[in-house]
């Protein structure tokens, strides 16, 4: 069996826990305390959330895209796979460190998808970008912490809040979606989307496929 070995570490931007990239052969692990918040084997669900948000807008001219969570990349990179060239899709990542694992032990996952000319990167919080423009987006993808029950940052919570949600449709063109990854099914999220005015699916999906975990993916339409 190949060891586990520790690549780097960072904090979590309040500072109050740390954030670890593990490596294993060539399997890498971002674990926070005793939890695993991603592994590279491990991408159904984060490409699922882009290819059913891209889906969604399909047609469009010039879609203009917003992925809050730079992860692994997994989703980024279904959606490049998705989207015409014609496509703009800026990634926010609010860990600087993440985006560093990215370009360094991490590159060749990301396989160069970060110098696609359609992906402009920012080392931000995704809710500054959000709350920055109305009627800016054709998508908004949120793989951010856990999904709406956060376990890195707790000021992620306010993305999946009344209020947060209402800056995401306030941001979203008519027609345009919000969708959201998470680790689970939480019913308070889903009524709160619905109470935001969005026209609601939720998607179960797995970790890998066929396999793995059960998680979760929702997809608001924004009806306005």
């Amino acid at each position: 069996m190949i060891p586990w070995v520790q690549l780097d570490s960072a904090r979590t931007p309040d500072g109050a826990q740390e954030l670890r990239l593990k490596r294993r052969g060539d399997e890498f692990s971002i674990m926070l305390g005793t939890n695993e918040l991603m592994n590279s084997r491990l991408s159904g669900s984060e490409e699922a959330l882009a290819r059913l948000s891209c889906k969604q807008i399909a047609g469009r001219k010039r879609p203009s895209i917003l992925i809050g969570g730079l992860g692994m990349g997994f989703t980024l990179r279904a959606a490049l796979a998705a989207l015409d060239r014609d496509a703009a899709v800026t990634v926010a990542e609010l860990v600087p460190a993440v985006v560093a694992w990215a370009r360094g032990p991490m590159s060749g996952i990301f396989d160069g998808c970060l110098d696609d000319p359609r992906v402009t990167l920012r080392e931000t919080d995704v809710g500054q970008l959000i709350r920055a423009e109305t009627t800016a987006w054709d998508a908004i993808l949120l793989d951010v912490d856990n999904g709406p029950e956060g376990i890195v940052y707790q000021g992620n919570d306010t993305l999946y809040s009344a209020a947060g949600l209402a800056a995401a449709r306030a941001a979203l063109k008519p027609g345009g979606v919000l969708a959201v990854w998470s680790q689970g099914p939480d019913g308070g999220f889903t009524r709160r989307l619905k109470q935001a005015g969005f026209a609601v699916e939720e998607i179960n999906t797995r970790a890998n496929g066929k396999r793995g975990a059960r998680h979760v993916i929702w997809i608001a339409t924004n009806q306005a």
